[in-house]
Order: C-alpha cells, then sequence, then structure tokens
C-alpha cells in the first residue's frame, strides 16, 4: 500500500452525542479511515448513524471523545474542514425555482470561489451526473433519481476530499439505484473518499470497503463486507417454508441439522456452510418442506443477527 494509500483522514476515538434531553446517540465510538476507502455505517433507526454523520460533517458538536478530519480538529476547525468536504443529505435541499445549472452556480459562491470557476466546475458535473440536457429545466421537474444525481453533483463543487452520503439512494428505483452506484465508484476511482449510511444492505457490499454496525449508539462489529458475513453469519441460508399449522413443529426437528436455525413467520432459515448438503439431510430426515431455496448469506443476515428484526421507530 502505498503512503497516499495509507494516509489517514478520519481518526475518531470515544466520540460521543449527548442531546440536551440526556438521550445519548453516540456512545463512545473509536474509528479511522483512510483516503481512498468507501466506509459505510449500518445500524437499524436510532442506532446513531445520523448523529455520527451531522458530527463528521461538523454540524453538530462533539459532547465526548475527539474527532480529526482531515489533521484538523473538529472541535475547533469545522470551518476549515467543511470548505474541504462535500455533503449529501439524506432529504434533498435543492431550490425548486431554480433550474439545475443555478443550483450548482448559486452553492458555488458559497464557497467563494471564482465565477469562471464555478461555471467550468458546474458544467463538469452536469456531464458527470448525466444531466446535461437538463441544464435548464427547474428543479422542479426532475425525477427523484435526477435530484438526486444533482444533490451530489451540488456537493462536489468545491472538490472535495471527502464526501458524506447519508442514505443516498432511498426511494429510488433499481435503475436510478444502479446509476448513483456507477457514478459513486467514478467518484471513488478519481481519489474522493466517501462516507455512507444506508439502509440497503446489497449497497453496502457493493460500495463499501469497510464498514461498521451500530446499534444503541455503539459499533458492535467492523471489518469488510466479506469478513463481517464470514464471523457473523454462515456460507449459506437455507430458507424453508412450511404450512402454517406445521413450521414450529418442522423447525424443531431441525435443530440438529444446521449451526443455527432461525424461525420466520414465513420461513426457516437453517444457516450452514452447504446449502444442497442441508437440504440432502432434511430430506433424509423425512420432513417435507413446501418451498426450498437455497442463497448465499449476505449483509443482511449479519445485521440482522447482530441489530434483532424487532422494528424500530
Amino acid at each position: 500500500m502505498t503512503q497516499a494509500a495509507d494516509e489517514l483522514l478520519v481518526q475518531a476515538e470515544g466520540l460521543r452525542k449527548v442531546y440536551g434531553s440526556g438521550f445519548t446517540a453516540v456512545d463512545g465510538i473509536d474509528f479511522q479511515l483512510r483516503k481512498g476507502e468507501a466506509f459505510g455505517f449500518l445500524g437499524p433507526n436510532g442506532a446513531g448513524k445520523s448523529s455520527t454523520m451531522r458530527m463528521l460533517g461538523c454540524v453538530s458538536p462533539l459532547s465526548g471523545g475527539s474527532l480529526r478530519i482531515l489533521g484538523l480538529d473538529a472541535a475547533e476547525q469545522g470551518s476549515a474542514i467543511r470548505a474541504r468536504i462535500g455533503v449529501v443529505p439524506q432529504d434533498d435541499t435543492l431550490d425548486t425555482e431554480l433550474t439545475v445549472r443555478e443550483n450548482l452556480l448559486i452553492y458555488g459562491r458559497y464557497f467563494g470561489l471564482a465565477k469562471p470557476v464555478i461555471r467550468e466546475r458546474a458544467g463538469r458535473l452536469l456531464e458527470f451526473a448525466r444531466l446535461t440536457d437538463k441544464a435548464d429545466d427547474q428543479v422542479e421537474a426532475l425525477s427523484g433519481g435526477m435530484r438526486r444525481r444533482l444533490t451530489i453533483a451540488r456537493a462536489l463543487i468545491n472538490d472535495p476530499e471527502i464526501l458524506l452520503l447519508d442514505e443516498p439512494t432511498t426511494g429510488l428505483d433499481p435503475q436510478a439505484r444502479h446509476l448513483l452506484w456507477e457514478r459513486l465508484y467514478q467518484l471513488k476511482s478519481e481519489g474522493v473518499t466517501l462516507i455512507l449510511t444506508t439502509h440497503y444492505m446489497d449497497e453496502a457490499e457493493q460500495l463499501c470497503d469497510r464498514l461498521v454496525v451500530m446499534d444503541a449508539g455503539r459499533i458492535v462489529a467492523h471489518g469488510t463486507p466479506r469478513e463481517l458475513i464470514g464471523t457473523h453469519a454462515t456460507r449459506e441460508v437455507l430458507e424453508l417454508r412450511f404450512p402454517p399449522n406445521e413450521q414450529q413443529a418442522g423447525a424443531e426437528k431441525l435443530e440438529p441439522l444446521a449451526k443455527r436455525v432461525e424461525v420466520l413467520p414465513d420461513r426457516v432459515l437453517l444457516y450452514c456452510e452447504d446449502g444442497e448438503a442441508t437440504l440432502a439431510a432434511v430430506h433424509a430426515a423425512q420432513i417435507t418442506p413446501v418451498t426450498a431455496l437455497v442463497r448465499r448469506a449476505g449483509l443482511e443476515d449479519v445485521f440482522l443477527t447482530l441489530t434483532g428484526r424487532t422494528l424500530v421507530d
């Protein structure tokens, strides 16, 4: 690994966020982020992801611990850090009464950039976001996917070294999501460091070099997607469905056949290394499911194992 690639851009130690009500949203977490990485935060609602992102964006003060970004102290040098990062919030904050191009031009002024520089970057970013043919259209007329691409383009107007993305593809259809992934891959290949939160496990697997799983304000696991799957899940999962009145009885018979058996309202999951061999063992035990599916274990299995299946509002 080269010295540049190994450069630490973010160092958090004992990072805490406590709100005025006394609620602890982030409870003493440690993490490091290196130049050129795509780093993800996963976790259920209320896990502390957005609070962490707001501290990384230097728009929410730390309650404890230390946070250094680009070699600067986030508690003391927030303005200097904000000038060198880009932020894509969960909700678009575009000016819908302006045109696509005007949104970029006006945002560039906030960073004190010269007008010729803003115009050149705006043209380049419109091409990057595949919005050149929409440059003179009002934002109000854009689709959701186009608005997200414009929001990302706007966040790049100051040529940031780090791009923060909070739920970048929430609410988009599959085609729009994949186009955004393509744009983010391009940014990473150009040396932009990405930090993102997402509820989509496939997105985390596709985009993130490393990630952490948060729950109740703490980091409960960290590593590459493959490391997390290898540590907290099995290689494969066998999904079996039974008639409703036979599911519990069937699940009890399956316990000896897998490393772990999880009973859900609509199916039974068998965590195993070889799904086909486990399915053969199920049939050999004269257990007859209605349907059977063997699939590779993924981050969703890790996520649910670590944080549970209880809905958090």
